[in-house]
């Protein structure tokens, strides 16, 4: 179980601080959630406590992962299924584990392919979810702020 202050990652939605924990009444039952506020877009989603685990909530990662992540994001990009719809599946199971070092390969084998021959609508947003979700941890884990982490992230992505 968390606490209050803790920093925690949601799958799909990226990472925040848990504000508080309420008691809320659905459907005749009453349940726990916990309030995460999440930094990017100023979020508050509520996560019901007896499902956290469920969802995949995980502790962000500690500051020694950064380096890790910026190592991934520097590298070529992986070898990808050539068609679009095979290729977007695969990165949404992907983005699905809320591993950060997962999230990040998303993040720089879509950003390379763009550069290289564009993305296709569905990868653009794919793109833009994943870089928000790897974002709003690495915001937490370093305490920066995002346009900074944004900024070294799209600099350091196919850098080797």
């Amino acid at each position: 179980m968390f606490k209050i202050g803790d920093k925690v990652v949601y799958p799909m939605h990226g990472a925040g601080v848990i504000e508080g924990i309420e008691e809320k009444e659905l459907m005749g039952e009453t349940r726990e959630f916990y309030i995460l506020k999440l930094p990017i877009r100023n979020m508050k989603v509520m996560l019901p406590i007896d499902n956290a685990e469920n969802l995949g909530v995980r502790k962000v990662v500690d500051i020694n992962a950064f380096g890790q992540v910026m190592d991934i994001l520097a590298q070529d990009k992986s070898i990808m299924p050539d068609n679009w719809n095979r290729r977007y599946r695969s990165n949404l199971e992907l983005v699905k584990t809320g591993d950060i070092f997962e999230v990040a390969t998303v993040v720089r084998n879509l950003e390379i392919l763009d550069r290289e021959k564009g993305l296709s609508t569905g990868e653009r947003k794919m793109l833009n979810n994943s870089k928000q979700i790897l974002v709003s941890e690495l915001i937490l884990s370093k305490n920066l702020k995002e346009d900074e982490v944004v900024t070294l992230v799209n600099a350091t992505i196919g850098s080797n």
